[in-house]
């Protein structure tokens, strides 16, 4: 039994417990926060009471390195570098759930994230946590970025295209939309009950932290730079993503290949889901999974191909693939804790 440690009380921790609470070769045993120290994790979510007994406590890293074989870092962007440098020495193994090892540039890094990153010269050793894409590399990691949930619902379906050399890499369009948890628990005006229900909006048009980490990922399957649009939406629904990818054929290329190409690149992937054609997904059908699915269409006469995917925003898109990623840490079964079908209705 591996002992883990959550740092940060918010609702991807909470997914975390929650998913670890079915995982016989882990066990939570301590978890830090800053707004709820001294409360137990099943008074904040009542959901968890039959699930864990741990009381929040301040962050103490010392403590963290005593109890924990690896650690989960759950905290918004810019407080996790010191942290996971600490631990990573002591030997810890370490997830952050955060973006503060996702972009490779840190200059890229700070225009978007807008704070100087304190440890750059740790971003060649943290592993890009797509298990589909780099899993023989987060096997041998210490560190692991885990992807944001928005280029986790565009790279899944557009690597395959690109890596095969099936798809133009310039020209393509990704539209998404997201529940509301994907803002975190946080209060903000922009998530307030009648600011979100009966409406749909886009946000951060053109400037969003996540297009820069799609674009990276999506320019190393292409072998070079792609030229995109990224543009995320906030729909009234609780959690999931619906992403939808607009590409066009490469000159000589056959609609036939790209369903070949999904085929040879996920055949063996547990956790994504290629739907039969003429099907395309409901984020209903992952709610609460670390399940995605992709449905296809592309046609030889128009060039054109139109992915559609979803995913849970706080499962596969941060906590369920956490804990895939830290299972391929470990030496452990891949899907363990993480085999259960989505809830609907």
């Amino acid at each position: 039994m591996y002992k883990v440690g959550i740092i940060g009380d918010g609702y991807t921790a909470a997914e975390l417990i929650r998913l670890i609470a079915g995982h016989d070769e882990l066990a939570a045993v301590a978890v830090s926060s800053t707004e709820n120290i001294g409360r137990y994790m099943a008074d904040i979510y009542p959901q968890l009471r039959s699930f864990t007994k741990l009381r929040c406590e301040a962050t103490d890293l010392r403590s963290m390195q005593e109890k924990c074989d690896a650690v989960f870092l759950a905290l918004p962007h810019g407080l996790s570098v010191p942290m996971v440098k600490e631990l990573s020495a002591a030997g810890i193994k370490c997830v952050d759930l955060g973006a503060d090892f996702r972009l490779k540039d840190e200059k890229v890094y700070e225009r978007y994230y807008e704070v100087v990153h304190e440890a750059p010269e740790m971003l060649s050793d943290a592993v890009y946590g797509l298990p589909e894409l780099y899993r023989d590399k987060i096997k041998k990691a210490a560190i692991i970025a885990n992807p944001g949930c928005f280029p986790t619902s565009a790279i899944l379906p557009l690597a395959p295209l690109l890596q095969a050399g099936v798809v133009e890499s310039q020209g393509i369009i990704i539209d998404s939309k997201s529940g509301v948890s994907g803002a975190g628990k946080a209060l903000k005006a922009s998530s307030h009950f009648c600011e979100v229900n009966e409406g749909i909006k886009a946000y951060g048009v053109g400037t969003h932290r996540h297009g820069p980490e799609i674009a990276q990922e999506l320019s190393l399957a292409a072998g070079e730079n792609v030229g995109m649009i990224f543009t995320p939406h906030l729909v009234p629904m609780n959690r999931g993503i619906l992403s939808t990818c607009y590409c066009r054929l490469r000159a000589g290329a056959k609609a036939e290949q790209v369903r070949e190409a999904f085929e040879e690149k996920y055949h063996n992937e547990y956790f994504v889901d290629i739907l039969p054609e003429g099907v395309f997904p409901h984020t209903k059908w992952v709610y609460g999974s670390n399940f995605a699915q992709i449905g296809i269409y592309a046609d030889d006469d128009s060039g054109n191909v139109i992915l559609v995917s979803v995913l849970d925003n706080l499962c596969k898109g941060a906590s369920g693939q956490a804990i895939q990623n830290l299972n391929l840490m470990l030496g452990i079964e891949e899907s363990k804790g993480l085999a259960g079908a989505g809830v609907h209705p």
